[in-house]
């Protein structure tokens, strides 16, 4: 929704202040995996964010998750990959001292976004697993990006927003479900289809950039 978008583009400008300027091509982010098969230029993605977000539909409240996984994020567009990989390294101080708390040195990072649908809607953070490989794992830790987060109600159309950590063992590239509050996702199959089709495409037009 445009709330949800508008947002993320303020946080994301918050942060490049914050941070001294845009993200780097080659990000320097020790929580998240380096896998070679899946590494993947800057830039050359087209896809938005809405293209591989889950969506799950609570009773008065939109939940959306994006895994911040790099593999992921690099097919979208530069101004969408830019936004979220800066609200990782805006955190990555507090985001690595909980990953060390929890004795996981690459955790899963995910980004959820409350949206209220009703007025006074409430909503159960901590209500929150991923189904991944036939394991169920339970946030490690959340670090909130919006004031009020804790307090885990919202105004109509309000949103709070937080980086949810998981054990490494959540594969991103495998079929996985997120429930929140007993509701489970669907789609994530067919987002998959959707990224691994355009991380094809970003290596074709990172070659044939590199061939001009």
């Amino acid at each position: 929704m445009r709330a949800f978008a508008l947002l993320l583009g303020a946080a994301s400008l918050a942060c490049a202040s914050a941070t001294g300027g845009g993200a780097p091509d080659t990000p320097g982010n020790p929580t998240r995996p380096e896998q070679a098969t899946a590494e993947l230029p800057v830039g050359f993605g087209t896809l938005h964010q809405e293209d591989i977000a889950l969506r799950i539909q609570l009773p008065s409240v939109l939940v959306r998750a994006i895994p911040l996984d790099e593999s992921v994020i690099r097919v979208l567009s530069p101004d969408s990959y830019r936004g979220l990989h800066e609200l990782v390294t805006s955190r990555q101080a507090e985001l690595d001292e909980h990953a060390r708390r929890y004795g996981v040195r690459r955790p899963s990072l995910w980004y959820f976004s409350y949206y209220g649908v009703q007025p006074e809607a409430r909503f159960s953070p901590e209500e929150v697993v991923i189904t991944s490989a036939g394991r169920v794992f339970r946030p490690l830790s959340i670090v909130p990006l919006t004031t009020g987060f804790g307090e885990q109600r919202l105004a109509q159309r309000g949103v709070q927003t937080a980086i949810y950590l998981f054990d490494d063992g959540v594969d991103v590239n495998l079929p996985l479900v997120v429930t929140v509050q007993g509701i489970p996702s669907s789609g994530w199959e067919s987002n998959l289809r959707r990224i691994e089709r355009e991380r094809a495409l970003v290596r074709s037009r990172a070659a044939a950039r590199s061939g001009a």
